[in-house]
């Protein structure tokens, strides 16, 4: 953990102190005098000779927590034993858990449970399988599943570094959409041995939400699962964003006015979430869009190792315009960076077309910051919270499997994806919308009904659904 500036947290200090050297005020005093406010203190153990407590410090955006510790530390008869802010002790034994719907209290609600009774449940499913869905968790549950290949901007940080994110992503189903999952941190990162695991643990679920693998393996992952299971797959860094990514953009160009089968886009970084945003793009009607990769503009009849970028220069670049980011951002309407920060400059911006929608979308640094641009584009969106218009994918997988499952769809189609990237926009009235307020907060409670609503009537209108919701027969 870095110790240094904390700003604006809560500081626990785990102090054993030896009395015969020191005095707790001594302790305040140097606490105090190194900028800290000391706001709790909790007695661990104490014996004749020592005490050990807990302080809870508040510090500024201003102070270094290392210069508290420091003098703390530089006290005689004090040993700091440990440190802690609150985002540490939140996750301090997972930050989910199971809970029974029903209390086992006598030998008959044993008996119902589990045996001998609950073999007549058995062979009910035994019969006939769908009534799984009925008759188990499987109606509600969704498997978060990462190799933690590639995490947040961590990278390859492995399986168990990324529980606490794959345990987030569950809290998230279950507090925006009441959809129940857990989180499985595979210990391999073989293509073979993720489908294999995912398949045979797939009866237990309703859905598999892939999450943080690595691109190119992720497009073999999630195609051969869509094509051998019957639930629905997403990989959210993939489609997630895209979803997210169309809304933003069906709200910034009502903002400036163009028709999107009209306008030039360029996106940078054509790894899993920018073929997944190129991919709806097209499918909203977009018919002049160029991809940029490290080699520059990707292009028909050009031999790539890669084969979604094979696919994707054949499927782009109508003009086949050439060369670097700076050369084919010239008269574009939309900039979508998912690439690196600070590889979009003012200068290139000021070559788009008259009011330019940038979405620069690099965490944790954009690819060009809003205060750059703000005076020369027509809309600024990235992935970050602390400036206006976030694309965050939160928005999109919560409800999105909400309606999957209440419908048993069998997959996620392009149509439920367009459906859902409607939805989040229509979020925002005509009277709210303006160029800083084109996308909704992830904690707008009308965006996972509305995302559910419009994604189990496209499920139902493209034939994937395996049940029809009472509300819409």
């Amino acid at each position: 953990m870095d110790n240094n500036k904390l700003g604006g947290k809560s500081v626990i200090l785990r102090l054993e102190m030896n009395t015969n050297e020191v005095h707790f005020g001594q302790v305040a005093s140097s606490i105090f005098e190194a900028g800290g406010d000391i706001v709790a203190i909790d007695v661990i153990q104490t014996s004749q000779n020592s005490t050990v407590r807990d302080i809870t410090i508040t510090v500024t955006d201003t102070v270094d927590i290392g210069i508290i510790t420091e003098a703390v530390k530089s006290l005689n008869g004090v040993r700091l034993v440990n440190i802690s802010d609150r985002t540490f002790l939140l996750h301090l034994g997972g930050k989910i858990e199971t809970k029974l719907k029903a209390p086992i209290q006598n030998r008959d609600d044993l008996s119902r449970v589990y045996t001998p009774d609950v073999a007549r449940v058995c062979l009910a499913i035994h019969e006939e399988q769908r009534k799984a869905f009925t008759l188990t968790i499987k109606r509600n549950t969704v498997a978060v599943i990462s190799d933690g290949s590639a995490v947040l901007g961590l990278g390859n940080i492995g399986p168990y570094a990324a529980m606490p994110v794959m345990e987030g992503k569950s809290m998230l189903f279950k507090q925006l959409a009441d959809v129940d999952s857990f989180p499985l941190c595979l210990n391999t990162q073989d293509t073979e041995q993720i489908i294999a695991t995912i398949k045979a643990i797939a009866p237990g679920f309703g859905g598999i939400n892939l999450e943080d693998i690595s691109s190119p393996r992720c497009f073999e992952i999630e195609e051969r699962l869509r094509e051998e299971l019957d639930i629905p797959v997403f990989h959210d860094d993939q489609h997630g964003t895209a979803v997210v990514l169309y809304a933003a953009l069906i709200n910034a160009l009502k903002i400036v006015n163009k028709p999107i089968h009209e306008i030039k886009v360029v996106v940078c970084g054509i790894g899993a979430a920018g073929v997944a945003c190129s991919k709806i793009l097209l499918s909203a009607g977009v018919t002049n869009l160029i991809g940029v990769d490290r080699h520059g503009a990707l292009i028909a009849g050009t031999a790539y190792d890669n084969a979604m970028w094979q696919w994707y220069a054949e499927n782009t670049n109508p003009n086949r315009e050439e060369g670097s980011l700076r050369d084919v951002i010239q008269g574009a309407d939309v900039f979508i960076g998912l690439s690196a920060g600070g590889l979009l400059r003012r200068e290139d911006v000021m070559t788009m077309a008259d009011n330019p929608i940038v979405f620069a979308m690099a965490n944790p640094t954009p690819e060009i910051r809003p205060e750059e641009v703000e005076d020369i584009v027509g809309v600024m969106a990235t992935g970050r919270s602390d400036y206006p218009n976030q694309i965050n994918n939160v928005l999109c997988f919560p409800g999105i499997f909400r309606g999957a499952l209440d419908c048993r769809a069998s997959t996620i189609n392009e149509e439920m994806k367009l459906a859902a990237s409607e939805a989040i926009a229509s979020a925002i009235s005509d009277e709210e919308r303006s160029r800083h307020y084109i996308i909704p907060s992830v904690f707008n409670q009308a965006v996972v009904k509305a995302i559910r609503d419009l994604v189990i009537k496209a499920a139902i209108r493209t034939g994937v659904a395996r049940r029809i919701p009472r509300e819409y027969r």
